[in-house]
């Protein structure tokens, strides 16, 4: 019966975060932050002075010219298309539309029987969706077309694209191509050969959210690029088995730095794990770094 209440059936047409410690030192409530220009389809992220650095170095540094010696272009951001609708009878998470400030729910949800059975038919259609939108990966192809592939199939089976809203957020999916770290918007710059690329989908389905997301090679990629993915999966891998009860979270980040520290990579300390369920971004979170407990106090926390 709990099965039941929850089952999904794929539609045959297709075959297949943010700031703070806590949330956010910001004036700015998350919902500001994304500006949307409909004159000049394009969105911008507008930070307080505190800030400017990190969005500097995760948004604005992409538009430079290629530097001496560098092999490829950095990335400029194309056009962004206007919102795609979502049918008014699939059932949104509570913020969209609200002008309420978004962050991380307090205290880690604990779920039910029916809850954990919803939590993985959602997860599993993500992860279907996501399974698709690698497919997609080609010269030639642009994220925005991606985006609207991903907005297509998460309508068709009856769910909606947690991205889209929240927090302002534009798009259904996160496209973050080469040093794009994370939560890339998708637009109309069109992969190039020898890009990676990550894709980041997230559904919300029977009032449950399901989270997954992967990196993909876009043609001919080079060695350095293909190790650095490995080694990030392995990462992901190892510090998935040595989850279990009565764990203590900063094995996690151990498992994972010492891994990247073995292959001599960094870890990106901004962006942090977090709990999913009935809400997109709960308790608990998760480093990805050796970390102690006096670290939560003063880190600045992205969510991934």
């Amino acid at each position: 019966m709990v099965g039941g209440a929850c089952s999904l059936q794929l539609q045959p047409r297709l075959l297949s975060s943010f700031v703070g410690n806590r949330f956010i030192h910001s004036t700015q409530p998350l919902n500001q932050l994304f500006g949307y220009n409909s004159g000049k389809n394009q969105v911008s992220m507008q930070l307080s002075r505190t800030f400017s650095g990190l969005a500097d170095l995760l948004f604005n540094r992409r538009n430079l010219d290629a530097e001496p010696n560098r092999r490829r272009k950095r990335l400029r951001p194309g056009k962004v298309s206007p919102h795609r609708p979502v049918p008014d009878h699939i059932p949104r998470p509570p913020y969209v539309n609200s002008q309420k400030p978004i962050g991380i729910v307090s205290g880690p949800e604990v779920h039910d029987e029916k809850g954990i059975e919803c939590m993985r038919v959602s997860g599993r259609l993500a992860a279907q969706v996501l399974e698709y939108a690698g497919t997609l990966v080609k010269p030639g192809i642009t994220t925005d077309e991606i985006d609207k592939a991903v907005h297509q199939m998460i309508i068709d089976n009856g769910a909606y694209p947690s991205p889209l809203g929240y927090g302002g957020f534009p798009k259904s999916v996160c496209t973050s191509v080469n040093e794009c770290i994370c939560h890339g918007i998708p637009d109309s710059r069109a992969l190039e050969d020898g890009d990676t690329i990550n894709i980041d989908v997230t559904v919300y389905l029977n009032g449950y959210h399901g989270d997954t997301s992967a990196t993909f090679f876009c043609g001919d990629v080079d060695d350095e690029a293909r190790n650095l993915v490995k080694v990030t999966k392995d990462c992901l891998h190892k510090a998935i088995s040595v989850c279990a009860p009565g764990m203590e979270y900063k094995k996690i980040g151990k498992t994972i730095q010492d891994h990247a520290d073995r292959y001599n990579y960094g870890v990106v300390r901004q962006f942090v794990g977090h709990g999913i369920g009935r809400v997109f971004h709960a308790d608990p979170v998760v480093l990805h770094y050796s970390n102690y407990p006096e670290l939560y106090r003063s880190s600045i926390l992205f969510l991934v």
